[in-house]
Parts: structure tokens; sequence; C-alpha cells
């Protein structure tokens, strides 16, 4: 979501960066184009202008001028304050003094609601807990059918009754979690295509019935400042105690979820950054921060690591490339739970400098689909000897998976190079010419 701005701001810090000395001017140049940047992505020009008022105020100090690289200083200042902006700190979900924990689940016909209620029971379970999904969404049968859906893929319960009053179904659902021991409700409420008068009175009477301890408003960050617009109107008429970003994942300039925080006053608890039951993610300020600068968020690529591989697969692959009999068939299983973490372009932007250069050399999931779709359509012998693969085979191999002989080839050809550097590596010797290994003997010349 955010490509276009990291884009942006990195051009900018770069040319500070190389400069030995900055004048005020550089700097008054430089944040001008920052403003633009932010203005572009759909940020808040009232929270642009307190923003770089803020950074303004800092870097005209002696915390620039006697820095001995003020390039990165004047970076740095502008990442604390986008933290400032963003929230500083991970706001965690309230603790129920007695369970169950209630979370009611609040927005706007088409924002994520349903989607996210289910994501959270997921979250939940994961968690250890025991979660009940609610359907309270009365005014659209649809709803109710896609929760049930839902729910049934996640393995949580889901109560509902398409007759009953939104307000009569939550007290049920209280008394049903309570009866069975379950320990988390997450209630999806209705929504309307706009804020009225139905829909609040609506959700104020199924507030009272929940008592819930959050309010979760979901807001489609794809709307940009309409979203920050329906917050205010739910402020204004709802205890709102959270917001959650759906669609982050998608390619909208992201200003709304910048200026959220701000501009409400209440914390982004999560975002959605996929369609997956596992794609809600707890949103940290400073991680969010340092990937809008290109600064990459490497804490959250090793969570979703380890929430995504298997040890014990992940183990013996590692041995199979220490023995050097790594497969294509292997490569695949490890492709496959690379994918489970999520798409290329979100992956690479968690590694630092990696979303600029990833554009740089076209890398994209079409291109990772290809490859998958080769490999699937070679047979198991095929993957386990790549060697038996001659003309005729490539040719089936390439109409199997919708693509030519050339990129069949290509794949080869790179899994053959690999299969060398992971030889070479396991004997001890330098892949590259003239470097000496750690630890390899040298020998001498006589």
């Amino acid at each position: 979501m955010f490509d276009s701005l990291t884009t942006r701001l990195g051009a900018v810090f770069e040319r500070l960066r190389g400069k030995g000395r900055l004048s005020e001017a550089d700097v008054a140049a430089a944040l001008g184009e920052v403003r633009l940047a932010l203005l572009e992505a759909d940020v808040h020009v009232e929270v642009v202008k307190r923003f770089l008022d803020r950074v303004r105020a800092r870097t005209v100090g002696t915390e620039v001028r006697s820095s001995l690289t003020p390039g990165q200083q004047v970076v740095k200042i502008v990442h604390d304050e986008l933290v400032t902006t963003l929230g500083r700190d991970a706001v965690p979900l309230a603790v129920a003094p007695r369970p169950p924990l209630v979370v009611l689940i609040a927005g706007l016909q088409g924002s994520g609601k349903t989607t996210t209620a289910a994501k959270l029971a997921e979250r939940l379970r994961a968690q250890g807990k025991h979660p009940l999904l609610v359907a309270a969404d009365l005014q659209r049968p649809a709803a109710i059918d896609q929760l049930e859906v839902l729910g049934a893929r996640i393995g949580v319960p889901v109560h509902a009754d398409r007759r009953g009053k939104p307000e009569r179904l939550v007290r049920e659902a209280r008394k049903r979690a309570i009866d069975e021991g379950l320990d988390a409700i997450v209630i999806d409420t209705a929504g309307r295509l706009q804020i009225d008068d139905v829909l609040m009175s609506e959700l104020a009477a199924v507030r009272k019935a929940a008592e819930p301890h959050e309010v979760l408003l979901v807001l489609d960050a794809m709307t940009g400042q309409d979203a920050v617009a329906v917050a205010r109107g739910f402020l204004e008429r709802a205890e709102v105690t959270g917001l959650v970003f759906t669609k982050l994942d998608g390619d909208a300039r992201g200003g709304a979820a910048i200026s959220a925080r701000e501009v409400t006053g209440r914390p982004i608890k999560f975002v959605g950054v996929g369609e997956g039951s596992g794609d809600l993610e707890v949103f940290h300020p400073q991680r969010m921060a340092s990937r809008i600068l290109g600064m990459g968020d490497v804490m959250t690529l090793i969570e979703k690591a380890e929430a995504s591989f298997d040890a014990a697969e992940a183990a013996a692959a590692a041995e199979k490339l220490r023995t050097v009999s790594f497969t294509l068939e292997d490569f695949l299983g490890q492709f496959q739970q690379l994918r489970r973490m999520g798409g290329m372009g979100q992956l690479l932007g968690m590694l630092p400098g990696a979303t600029t250069a990833s554009l740089k050399a076209g890398v994209s999931d079409a291109d990772l689909g290809r490859v998958e779709a080769i490999i699937r359509s070679m047979t198991p012998d095929e993957r386990r000897n790549p060697k038996i693969i001659d003309g005729s085979r490539k040719r089936r191999i390439a109409t199997g998976s919708g693509t030519s002989p050339h990129d069949v080839n290509g794949l080869l050809r790179q899994f053959g190079e690999t299969q060398k550097l992971m030889k070479a590596l396991a004997e001890g010797k330098s892949p590259i010419p003239g470097l000496a290994m750690p630890g390899a003997r040298r020998t001498r010349k006589r």
C-alpha cells in the first residue's frame, strides 16, 4: 500500500544522506518534498501540518547541526515523529476482569466487518482462547451465511438466529458462552452504506445488551479520507475504543491509516493484510513507520515465519541442503510455506530497502506463481531428478503450466546453479573464485 510513498521519501532521504553538511535551505527543500509526498498519499492536511511542524522544530536545533551524520539524523527525526503520529506503542485488546471477553465489531457495509470478526476469532483461538462468533447483522442475511462458513473453516462456533432481535441474540450468546465455558465473544453487527439514525440506534441497543470490553471500528483503507470521515462520524455517536484498517495490502495510498490515530484520538489495534483467516496483524506504530520509510520490518517477518513454517519440515530441508539432496519437490514444499506468509510484495516490504529494489528488479507474485505452476506440471520423478527432462518433457511441462519451454529451461538452469552452490558450500569450498571460506584449510604451493 505504501510503495509510492516509500519510494518518494526514499529518494528525498537518499539525497540528504549524501551531504556531509546540511544547510537550512537543504532541510527546507527536503521537508517541502516530504509534505508533497504525504499529501499525495492522501494524509489529512492538518496531520501533515502538525507532523512537519514537529519535525521542523527539531531539525533547526543543535540535534542536527551537532550530528556527525546530519542527513541520517533528519531521517531519524522524521521516523520518530511518524511513530508519534501513528500512536507510538501497540495497544492490545482489553482484558476482561471476568470471562468472557466481549468484542463488538462495528462499521459500514463493505468495510470488511464480517471477515474481520472471523479473523479476530481465529487470532484469539490461536492464543489459546475459546471464542464464540455472534452473527448480529440481521439486516443482511448473506452476512450470517458468510460468518457461518468462516466459523466452520476456522473451527469456531457461530451463534445465529435469523428471526430474532439483535439485542436478544447477543444476550443469548452471552449466556451460551458462560454455559459452555467459552471465554471470548466476537459480535458482528449490522452496517449501512452510510451513517444514519437507524444504524446508530441499533448499535447502541446491541452495545447495551452486550456490555463489551472493546468496540472496534472497521475501516476500509481503500476509501482514503472517507475512512477518516466515517471514523469521526462513529466517534460522535458511539463509544469506539479502537480502529481496525482492512485491505492494507491493497494499492491505495495509505494516507487514511497514517491520519486516523491523530485525527480520532483512538488507537489502531489491528490491520488486515490479506484474505486469509490469519491475515490480521497487531498494529505496531514503530514497525509501520519503519516500513513506510523503507527501513523494513524484520520483527513482523520473523513472527510470520514462526507462525507459518513447520519446524520439522524446516529441519529436514536444512539437512537436505547440507547433504546436497534438495530437489525441486522439496523446493515446492518450501515455496508453499513461503506463500502462506503472504504476498511477495508484502514480504519484501519487511526487508530493509527491499521494496524499492524489488520494484526495480520486477519481482512479482505472478513470476513466483509461474515457477510454482512449472514445478506442479512435472511428474514426481522429474522433480526428484530434473536431468531426465528432455525436449519433449519440457514442451509437455510448458503446456501444462501455461508457460513456454524457455521458462522451463530458465527454472532448470537456475536450480542447477543453486545445486552447484550448495555442493560448494557443503564441501567447504568458496562459490566465489579467489575468496576463501571461513575455516577452510589452505595448502601451500611448493
